[in-house]
Parts: structure tokens; sequence; C-alpha cells
């Protein structure tokens, strides 16, 4: 097969060109984030693996936190999740010898807890990243959820702070973000109720944790997904009940491939969509209520996810500990469309505050570990990796500009450009949905002072289908991008399906 990048001509296809119009808002930090629950080896034989050879003194895997720093997570969710619905904290604690072992209902697993809460925030320390811990408001309740903040984060002096010093970690774990609960719009999930009673717990739960610290961050459940039936009168019905006691709203959004490959490509109009609604339902509350609370989106499960394979082998799933379950191998085109997925959310940066990519390692992740084998970048791990180094960074809205209404909605060739909070440099990320046609695209980035190229890479293979994989990690790896910067103008060609990063190095007037 050949891999080089095409030359010649491409199709006929009328150039693009983007300017930027208007600045959209900061992207938060927290819109490169990821997520990690108890499901397969996301976990046990991801995260924690004591007898691998890159192993830490606490038995992590040290060349998947060597990719968790480069891939630029900055925060992550834990531990679910479906998961977390039926879980029990205080089981993950303590001595792990006396540990119990439970049953997981939600992935019909067995549970060994040899990794729990202080675990996972030792593992976020060494990863260099923030916590964001779930509480179990599925079959758990408030008292629990009490418990677990008075453990984690007060100083020491009670039966509970006093256990966490005990088992190892003298000072505070200092968690700020805490969701209520997850996904109980949905009746998959343990402890799923109807909005009203939902609603009425996470106000109860959430006003209790504000009376133990004002300041701390809570994430209300939002929809699952976009195609919930509920979707829309939830957010309305549960946010009316707790605005003034919350700081976002959640949502979910997987995609996948169903035989369409150039529909597929255009999941993120999708995502826009969907934020666009989750966003107005917001304001509309705000308006209702009189509430000048600023409730923001926290977008905490978004990937590629072909779910319909899972859901074939469910139904014969027997209980085990960390089975091989949900290990998607991504491909080229699922890599260009996590771009197209993280463009949307930074063209939503005013609305969207935290976004957490589900999941990190193994199970849905940009990142695979083997028993003794290296961990490996997935085909996903590359986009993300570049669109991370725009965190802080000034989010500009782009308008296209070209004959015949090429670059408008629905168009094959997408852009997003951001410029550094010092202005010394532009990254421009850029994709190409088209499968069969090759674009030309200008960007004229006059305005910012663009002075030169320092970077460009491009993320192609001659097969779209092309995968990363234990004994070929680097298939689908960036290469070097042609461009052209001519007074202050970006010329490049993308071929199809294909994803490019570019640094400019600019002075903004």
């Amino acid at each position: 097969m050949d891999d080089s990048i095409p030359t010649g001509p491409s199709t006929p296809s009328t150039p693009v060109t983007f300017r930027p119009s208007r600045t959209v808002g900061t992207a938060d930090p927290r819109l490169f984030g990821s997520f990690v629950e108890h499901l397969g080896r996301g976990v046990y034989g991801g995260l924690h693996e004591p007898g691998d050879a890159s192993a830490t003194p606490e038995g992590f895997r040290g060349d998947v936190l060597d990719l968790v720093r480069e891939l630029g997570v900055t925060v992550v969710r834990y531990p679910g999740g479906n998961f977390v619905s039926g879980y029990d904290w205080r089981d993950g604690v303590g001595p792990v010898e006396d540990r119990p072992r439970r049953l997981d209902l939600a992935w019909k697993t067995v549970e060994p807890n040899a990794f729990g809460t202080d675990e996972f925030v030792a593992w976020c320390r060494r990863a260099g990243v923030e916590p964001m811990l779930a509480l179990n408001l599925g079959l758990g309740g408030t008292r629990g959820a009490l418990d677990l903040l008075e453990y984690a984060n007060y100083p020491g002096g009670t039966t509970l702070s006093d256990a966490r010093v005990a088992n190892g970690a003298p000072e505070p774990h200092d968690v700020r973000l805490w969701c209520l609960g997850n996904e109980a719009d949905g009746p998959w999930q343990l402890g799923h109720r109807s909005a009203a009673a939902y609603a009425e717990q996470a106000a109860v739960t959430a006003a209790a944790m504000r009376r133990f610290d004002p300041t701390l961050q809570l994430v209300l459940v939002g929809s699952s997904h976009e195609r919930m039936p509920t979707f829309g009168s939830w957010e309305r019905e549960v946010l009316t009940r707790t605005i003034d006691l919350v700081d976002y709203l959640s949502c979910h959004i997987y995609v996948y491939d169903q035989g369409d490959r150039a529909r597929f490509l255009r999941s993120s109009d999708v995502l826009d969509r969907f934020l666009d609604d989750v966003a107005a339902t917001i304001r509309h509350v705000r308006a209702a209520t009189r509430s000048e609370r600023d409730i923001r989106i926290s977008l905490d499960e978004w990937n590629v996810w072909d779910y319909t394979s899972y859901d074939e082998i469910e139904p014969h799933r027997v209980f085990e500990e960390a089975p091989r379950i949900l290990e998607q191998e991504y491909t080229l085109a699922d890599a260009v469309v996590v771009g197209t997925l993280l463009q949307s959310i930074l063209r939503h940066a005013d609305v969207v505050a935290i976004a957490a990519m589900a999941q990190l390692v193994n199970v849905i992740g940009p990142i695979r570990a083997e028993p003794g084998r290296p961990a490996w970048r997935q085909t996903t791990f590359h986009p993300f990796a570049a669109v991370a180094r725009s965190a802080g960074h000034t989010v500009l809205d782009v308008v296209a500009d070209a004959r015949g209404g090429a670059g408008g909605p629905g168009a094959d060739a997408t852009c997003v450009v951001t410029v550094a909070p010092d202005g010394g440099h532009a990254l421009v990320h850029l994709a190409n949905r088209s499968t069969t046609t090759a674009a030309d695209v200008r960007v004229d980035l006059a305005a910012l002072g663009a002075a030169g190229v320092d970077a460009a890479e491009l993320l192609w293979a001659a097969d779209p289908g092309a995968t990363n994989t234990a004994d070929a990690p680097d298939a689908v790896a960036p290469r070097t991008l042609d461009t052209r910067l001519d007074e202050g103008v970006l010329a490049l060609r993308l071929p199809p399906v294909s994803w490019a990063s570019v640094r400019c190095s600019t002075q903004v007037r």
C-alpha cells in the first residue's frame, strides 16, 4: 500500500479561504479532560499493573503515565460512568488485602477493589491532572456522598478524615470537581429515576455539600445522549430545581460509523447542534427562574464508540475480573472525526467549560496497553494531543469564503484558530471530511500578524481504515505537512479524510 501523500491535482474542488471573524472565548484547560471507569481493562491492566516492567512503586503503569502526559490531559473523571451508580467508595480504601471483592452489576464483572479513591488521587498527582470525582446517586445517596467528601477533603480530626490519614494520605485530597451522579435519565442505570426524583436528590445533596464547602464545583446530570426521548425536558426540569446550587450541566455523546463513512465524517455537525440546544435550554431556565448564575456545560463523556458491537455480546457476559471488552481499534477515519469533535468543542468555548474524552486506556481510549508490551498511541491520540496545545488560548470564530457556497455548513473542510495568551503564536486545526476530494485551503491570518510557520503536521493514510497496533504502533502517525505563508495567508492542501495542525508565529495587533 502506497502511503505517500498525493501531490498531483486534486479532484476538482473550490478552494476555501477561512478568515477569523470574532472571538468565541477562552479554551478552558479543562476542555482537554478524560474519563476512567472501572470497566474492562481501563483500570486493571490500564492505569494499574504492578507487575509491569514500567510500574511505579504504587503499581501504576509508567509507560501509560508517560503517554497521558504527552496526550495533554488536564482533568480525569472517575470512577464512572455506569459503574459509580452501584459503587460503595468504602470498598476501595484501606489496606488492599482487606478490601472486599464485589459484583459490579453495571458491566457484569468482578471488582477486586485493589484501586480506589486514594490510588486514583495518587495517580492524578503522578500524571499531573486534576481529579474529578463522581458520586453514587444511583443506589447510593446523600449520606454516602457527604462521607466521601469528608474523607477526601477534610484535613483531619474526624473519624473519616483520620481514616484517610491512616490509609497513607496525610494531606487532604482537595477535590474541587464533583459529579452529582451519572446518566440518571437512562433506564440502563442502576437507580434510574424520573427527572423530578433525581432533581430533588441532587438538590438535597448539593445543598448539603455546600454547607461543607461553598466553593465546591458541582456537575448536574443532563442527558445521556442527544437522542434520549427526554432530552430538553430533562434539562429544563432538573436545572429549574437546582440552578442556584450547581455550576455545570453535563451532557454525553458518542458517535460511530453506521456504514455511511461520508455521514460519519460529519458527526461534529451533530455535536454542534447538541451543544447549541443544551446552551439554549440553560438560557431558557436562567430566564424563567430569573437566576443570574452562570451555568456552563460539562461534556464529560464524548468519543467515537461502536457500541453496537457491545450490544451484541453483552447478554452473554458472565462475571469475571477485568475482561477484555470495548477495546476498540481506532482507524484514521475515527481520528479525523475525533479531531472535528474537538473543533466543535472549541467553537463552543463560550458555553462549554469541561469536556472528558471517554475513556483513557484500553476501553475506547486513545492509549492501549498489553501485558509485557510497551503501551502505544491509538490513531485518536494524535488529534487530541494537537488540540490540547490550545489550552488557555483565545478561540477565534472563522468564516469560510468560497465561491459556490463551499466552506459553509456541512462543507468538507473545517477549521478552528486559537491564539496563545501572549499573542506570540496561533494554532490552526483543520480537517478534510471528504472521502474522495482533496481540499485546497487558505487561512487568512494577516490580522494576527502571522510571520512564519513553526510546525505543520498531517495525520493521513492511504487507507482510511488504517489502525495502530502493538506490532505497528506508528502505522498512522503525524507527518510533516507542506504549507506556504504569503502576506499572512496560510495555504495548504489536505488529502481526503485527513487532519492537520499548524503552528504559526504571530504578532497580534
